[in-house]
């Protein structure tokens, strides 16, 4: 068995509605094999992960999957398996799988949930795949394999990229609120909420934390002199950028003193109760480092205290105790370390709620001064410090004491924060006990820093005492109650008309004064203006849209190939519309047939928000039968149905049932709720319709009148919008025409048997007659999708010239040519055909061949192109 490769949905997917993995596995020589061929492999693949025993598989009960493979099982579902429990023992919280067939016979896909905030470029999900095949193999090779390395390497790698306890906590708190979160790259930077309510957070440092205050916070001696400007207690001390004057400050404070960098954090460098002078020395030097001033300032004692300040008032206070151990009167002072950190609550850095202790330099010398070493054995009860600075980051604890806060202190917390302009700050107190008013004497108590960024976990996970959801505070600062945190999305799919669909709602919704962000298969616009040009109708350019803080509603061209190979780029729509499902993109991505197509464009009907809205065609069987999936029925949408025809028997039983929907009613766009009718404007005013020939943009018409309807677009804005949408300025390559000498030229984008039969058939209404068509068609579908598409045209056009774009998509030279002359020539014997080299070269033919004011229909596959050569041919718009 091999693992060929590996990739990710980063969105809601047509398996979960989280990020998921899909590895492709090619099973070679065990193709056919289920797990009873292999005498003794299910046994040595327990003996290497013994809680295997406890998968319940489908059976759902502990022991599911060893009675499968007793009864007899494919390896990749194995595989699956075994990948799922690896991720469980390096932490990694994932609980879905699926194993699917997928291309040959020997080829399987394994689906496998991925957390919700792992990197995207994380490398632990193909690790662990990896690690999963050479365990199977291994098991089918007569060992019992040790993965035990593998798996420590693969945890280091998960540790150090997870996001941290104060940044998960964010993250959760947010979702919990229902604020869309995406995380960015590798680092603890999350972007919350769409559009206008984009909000950022970093750690627990928000966008509208002060720049200001992050500088004072960072200045030890600044953020003193702020806080006493205010009356607030502090230390007296002195900046020491020397030995001698650490010395001269010793002699000015007063012993005992703390020595401590000016710019430090997270407790290192600081030296605490010092009193004689090569105390003090040896302090400077370790605080100072290369050349660096150190703040030598009055030891204050009493209890070290945290207090959370958010948005101006007290979230929680903990109490804070040093790194130590405890003797029991046998153990040495190293084993009680060891013994301490195998909690699991203990890791490195900030990834878990409490920190493993170390013996470093620092932590010796302390030892050294109450007598003790690594080896010496502390008496029973006897408590030893390995620290005197309360910090989590250096190995301490903290105990809640969110409720003994007594209000003075709580009082002067708020106004430190207020002193140094911070919304999220913590404050390091010294007091004799926080339930109590702040002694008065000097020296007594004080503030010794405020911090930006305040870690929460001492607040979120308490090593005594209740947690303190702190983190919802913070999302609370954010988003107070009633805030929104999302703008309206409309997500647009289906097989033909998605572009103009797009276009039409953002025009709709521009000019009922609404900022919009909109991605189509020609680029990202926002306002109306074009800011990123690309085929733009995948998950990236959403999260572009999302991601603008002056969009105020946003419309999505959600494509195929974008839901297939990286999901969705939201999380849930307000409206979701499918056009139409048609036969396309056959022989691409492992799609096969229609209703492979349905599975996939149904996602964007699955994902809209609970009561959200639905628009489907009630003349597409597939589009208007994706209301009784359970996926869409669950959402108990708004359905919206359209049709051109009012007699459509869907539409017609659905406004029966007193539902609401567009369709064309003597001749005017109507939209019907019930028995009640409200005319929006008449069909053949509809621009680009060509007084209402164009069948298919009036059905485009309905679709967008029936999404921007469900945003509370007033209908007068409907007809007015429907009346500008000029094609040339704002639908460019859709419908367009342009006049070429004596003869009008159509440009479109069709390139599937639904779309070229549509367009074929305004043609005849337009003009008439038939014409004559220049045409390619895209290299990358199935050959039998390509010539029932040249059979479509076939049916319009007696003459036909074939060209080929520059991008062959792993076609040969003349393939496709030869491909689309075969169909043509299927469906209409005496068909006139004329291959071309390139654009230029079929347009001309098409000209040639076609008699004065006889249509020429254009396919293209780049916009671009065509437009630069409609210009040197002098061509200019025409109705």
């Amino acid at each position: 068995m091999r693992l060929d490769h590996v990739r990710r949905l980063g969105g809601p997917n047509v398996y979960l509605s989280r990020p998921v993995a899909i590895a492709r596995l090619d099973l070679q020589g065990l193709t056919g094999h289920e797990t009873t061929d292999h005498p003794g492999f299910a046994g040595r693949l327990v003996d290497a992960l013994p809680s295997l025993a406890g998968h319940h598989c489908s059976a759902g009960r502990p022991g599911g999957l060893l009675e499968a493979m007793a009864r007899g099982t494919y390896f990749g579902h194995v595989t699956e398996h075994v990948t799922l429990e690896l991720s469980g023992l390096i932490g990694r919280e994932v609980f879905f799988g699926r194993t699917v067939r997928a291309g040959g016979p020997a080829e399987y896909d394994v689906i496998l949930e991925c957390p919700r905030d792992e990197p995207s470029a994380s490398p632990v999900v193909e690790r662990l795949i990896t690690l999963a095949v050479r365990i199977v193999n291994g098991a089918l090779a007569g060992r019992v394999p040790d993965a035990s390395a593998d798996l420590a390497a693969v945890t280091a790698v998960h540790e150090q990229e997870r996001l941290g306890v104060s940044t998960a906590a964010l993250a959760r708190a947010a979702r919990e609120r229902g604020v869309p979160v995406r995380r960015v790259g590798g680092l603890n930077l999350l972007k919350l909420g769409y559009g206008r309510y984009r909000r950022t957070v970093w750690a627990a440092m928000t966008d509208a934390t002060s720049a200001i205050g992050m500088e004072v916070a960072g200045d030890k001696r600044l953020a003193h002199r702020l806080l006493a400007d205010a009356g607030l207690p502090v230390p007296e001390g002195r900046v020491a950028a020397s030995p001698g004057e650490a010395l001269e400050a010793l002699r000015a404070v007063g012993g005992p003193v703390v020595v401590k960098p000016l710019a430090g954090h997270q407790g290192e460098g600081v030296h605490i109760e010092l009193t004689t002078p090569p105390e003090v020395v040896a302090a400077f030097t370790s605080a100072a480092g290369d050349g660096g001033e150190v703040l030598v300032e009055s030891y204050i004692p009493g209890k070290d205290y945290r207090v959370l300040v958010v948005g101006g008032r007290v979230a929680a206070a903990a109490e804070l105790t040093a790194a130590c151990v405890t003797g029991d009167g046998t153990a040495p002072v190293a084993a009680l370390v060891e013994r301490v950190n195998a909690d699991p609550a203990r890791g490195e850095g900030h990834d878990r709620a409490l920190t493993r202790l170390v013996l470093g330099p620092t932590e010796l010398a302390l030892l050294a001064r109450q007598g003790h070493g690594p080896e010496s054995v502390p008496a029973a009860g006897e408590r030893v410090w390995l620290r005197r600075n309360a910090n989590l980051s250096t190995g301490g604890t903290s105990r809640d004491v969110t409720a003994d806060v007594h209000p003075e202190v709580a009082a002067m917390c708020v106004r430190a924060a207020g002193a140094v302009g911070m919304d999220v700050c913590g404050i390091d107190l010294r007091l004799p006990d926080i339930a109590s008013p702040p002694p008065a004497e000097h020296g007594a108590a004080g503030i010794l820093e405020v911090n930006a960024a305040p870690g929460l976990r001492m607040h979120l996970a308490p090593h005594e005492g209740a947690g303190r959801d702190v983190a919802a505070d913070i999302i609370g600062l954010l988003y107070p109650e009633g805030t929104p945190s999302r703008v309206p999305v409309v997500s647009v799919t289906g097989t033909n008309g998605k572009t103009t669909t797009v276009r039409m709602i953002a025009h709709m919704l521009e000019l009922d004064g609404r900022r919009t962000g909109m991605t189509s298969t020609e680029g990202v616009h926002v306002g109306g203006r074009l800011v990123h040009r690309s085929d733009a109708s995948g998950p990236r350019s959403a999260e572009m849209v999302l991601g603008d803080r002056s969009v105020e509603a946003a419309v999505l061209e959600t494509a195929r190939g974008g839901i297939v190979r990286r999901g969705l780029g939201y999380d849930r729509a307000d409206v979701a519309v499918v056009t139409n499902i048609t036969r396309d993109h056959l022989g691409v991505d492992d799609t096969e047939c229609l209703e492979d197509l349905v599975d996939i464009k149904s996602l964007v009907a699955e994902e809209v928000r609970r009561g959200g809205h639905v628009v489907l065609n009630a003349e597409d069987e597939a589009s208007a039968g994706l209301a009784e999936r359970p996926g869409v029925r669950e959402r108990d949408p708004v359905l919206r149905l359209f049709a051109l025809s009012p007699d459509a028997p869907v539409l017609a039983e659905h406004l029966r049932g007193g539902g609401v929907g567009y369709c064309v009613r003597d001749g005017w766009l109507t939209e019907a709720r019930g028995d009640r009718r409200t005319p929006i404007l008449p069909a053949a005013e509809v621009a680009g319709s060509f007084g209402g020939h164009a069948r298919h943009v009036i059905a485009n018409a309905l679709a967008a009148s029936a999404a921007a309807r469900a945003l509370g677009v007033p209908v007068e804005v409907l007809a007015r919008a429907l009346r500008s949408f000029d094609p040339h300025t704002r639908n460019p390559g859709r419908g367009c025409v342009y006049q070429v000498g004596a003869n009008p030229v159509l440009v479109d984008y069709a390139h599937n048997p639904a779309a070229v039969a549509a367009v074929g058939a305004f043609v005849e209404r337009r003009w008439g007659g038939s014409g004559v068509a220049a045409v390619t068609l895209p290299g990358d579908r199935s050959d039998e999708l390509v010539g029932e598409t040249a059979r479509a045209l076939a049916g319009s056009f007696d003459r036909v010239v074939v060209y080929e774009d520059e991008d062959l998509r792993g076609r040969r030279s003349g393939e496709m040519t030869r491909l689309i002359v075969k169909g043509l020539r299927e469906a209409r014997p005496g068909v006139r055909h004329h291959p071309a080299g390139d654009l230029k070269g079929a347009l001309t033919s098409a000209l040639d061949m076609a008699e004065p004011g006889e249509p020429v229909l254009l396919l293209y596959e780049k916009l671009q192109p065509v437009v630069e050569l409609l210009e040197t041919l002098g061509a200019e718009p025409a109705g």
